[in-house]
């Protein structure tokens, strides 16, 4: 938490620094002309970025495997899109060289690491889902202990939304499947 507001309060600061200094030096019309320059090539790279990313996941997935690094590439021009979008020197630059592909390789090679790391530790576990045969049950896949398949449902009958990290895992008929998308932390 503590990470997260440094960053929500640093690096406005360091962007309006800079902004100032850069308006003192190039002009004042020149650095708006700047900030919205770098802006509208950004949505334009991110279009393009996006969409090659969008078809690799269409490709990976037509071939039968799972497309997780294409998703981290997408991510990452999310990302990169996010923060060419904030105007400002630092996040326009972090944007843009998140938005080269080779950059992109390596921030999620690193995020890949990290989760490697965490799932191995035990922080983080991934819960599976597959379609059931009849809606509204949940069901677990033979010969998959802890893997279950189909929706799931409340006491009351109505679907369950997704989880959180904070959902409770137990109720009073038992411990529950984890939810579809949940991540689960221990």
């Amino acid at each position: 938490m503590a990470r997260l507001a440094t960053l929500f309060v640093l690096v406005p600061l360091l962007e309006l620094i800079l902004l100032i200094r850069l308006g003192e030096w190039i002009g004042f019309l020149p650095t708006v002309l700047l900030v919205v320059g770098t802006g509208l090539l950004g949505a334009f790279l991110i279009r393009r970025e996006g969409l090659r990313a969008l078809l690799a996941i269409q490709l990976e997935l037509a071939r039968g495997r799972l497309p997780t690094r294409v998703i981290l590439d997408g991510a990452a021009v999310l990302v990169a899109g996010v923060l060419l979008m904030t105007p400002g020197a630092l996040t326009d630059l972090a944007g843009f060289f998140l938005l080269l592909p080779p950059t992109r390789t390596l921030v999620a090679g690193w995020v890949q690491a990290r989760l490697a790391v965490a799932v191995a530790r035990g922080t983080v576990r991934f819960a599976t889902w597959g379609a059931s045969a009849r809606r509204g049950t949940a069901t677990p896949r033979p010969g998959g202990a802890g893997q279950w398949e189909g929706s799931p449902r409340s006491d009351a009958g109505s679907p369950v939304g997704l989880g959180g990290a904070g959902a409770p895992r137990d109720t009073e008929a038992g411990p529950r499947p984890p939810r579809p998308g949940e991540i689960i932390q221990e």
